[in-house]
């Protein structure tokens, strides 16, 4: 299979995306997180293939992309007035809402699972694909299982060509991190994926406090303890072990960080933005260019320990090789 690399703002590419779409084929599309690997979410033969292209297990859920909140009653039961409200605020955009399940939803989408992922995404392109051909999709982020996720057209193809019909490419993705999940089938609203929407945005919104554990077993999308790693071995540093230890390496490196550092023999820089937002959106790119380098290891500075920063932490800790 030859996978077609598809300009999105084209109205004819956008109308065969969605016709294959229709017919149960693989699309890559951009969100305004990570590039998504997209499947008709009502047909379980095309859901499947997603798991086989990707090399996913089938027991690991998939969230569902809706084309408007109105549509949420099609895939969800037993709706609370949290999740409504946290729709209302928060979609089109980055917040996943973890429900149960409507009893008609395959368990292939769910992962076997009684709960399901759904959000309405805010990329143009991907919004006009969803309502225009009036389609739900499954779209985990269009990356080989454990691989770094996607946030370019670009980086899709080097993982997924000849195994998906096409990537539309819509550019970098906004956010470049994944999507925060929050389950609303607890008593508690719970993160049990930390996001661009952070736990201060959803208590504003929810008037009360939400969980968040560092730690947790609920079966979600990115939930395992190594993902969204680099080939290269990633290790990560505070500043103060870095300026211990680089000046002792003898193999080249590349270095993300966002305060400075002398310049050493071997050593390829890559400077991160110093902000949060900014950081999450340049971490994958980042993270695959260091890896086309020819240094034997890729080192990150890590960043605040603080509620802002929790989604990029939580990504370098699962793509780390090892903690330093």
């Amino acid at each position: 299979m030859n996978t077609l690399l598809l300009d999105a703002e084209s109205a004819a590419n956008l109308a065969l995306a969605g016709s294959w779409l229709k017919a149960g084929k693989l699309v890559a599309v951009p969100t305004e997180t990570v590039y998504g690997l997209a499947a008709d979410a009502s047909n379980p033969d095309a859901v499947s293939a997603i798991f086989t292209a990707k090399g996913r297990p089938a027991n690991h859920p998939l969230i569902v992309h809706l084309p408007d909140k109105s549509a949420i009653g099609d895939w969800a039961s037993n709706i609370n007035t949290a999740a409504y409200a946290l729709a209302e605020a928060f979609w089109p955009g980055p917040l996943t809402l973890l429900l149960h399940k409507a009893p008609h939803v395959s368990p292939v989408v769910t992962g076997g699972l009684t709960t399901i992922g759904l959000r309405v995404p805010s990329h143009p392109v991907l919004r006009s694909l969803l309502q225009q051909h009036q389609l739900a999709v499954a779209a985990p982020s269009a990356n080989l299982y454990k691989k770094l996720s996607p946030t370019t057209a670009t980086h899709v193809m080097a993982g997924m060509q000849g195994k998906i019909t096409a990537v539309l490419d819509g550019g970098e993705c906004q956010f470049g991190v994944e999507s925060t999940i929050i389950d609303l089938t607890q008593t508690v609203p719970t993160i049990v994926r930390a996001g661009p929407i952070t736990a201060a945005q959803i208590e504003a919104v929810l008037g009360r406090p939400v969980a968040q554990p560092r730690q947790h077993n609920i079966r979600v999308s990115g939930n395992v303890d190594a993902h969204y790693q680099p080939e290269k071995p990633l290790l990560c540093f505070s500043r103060e072990e870095l300026l211990l230890h680089l000046p002792e390496q003898k193999q080249p490196l590349a270095l993300l960080h966002y305060t400075d550092f002398a310049h050493y023999p071997g050593l390829k820089q890559l400077t991160m933005p110093a902000t949060a937002e900014a950081f999450a959106q340049r971490l994958y790119d980042s993270l695959f260019t260091a890896d086309q380098l020819a240094v034997s290891a890729i080192w990150c500075e890590l960043p605040p320990d603080t509620d802002e920063w929790r989604a990029v932490n939580d990504r370098l800790s699962r793509a780390s090789s090892q903690r330093g």
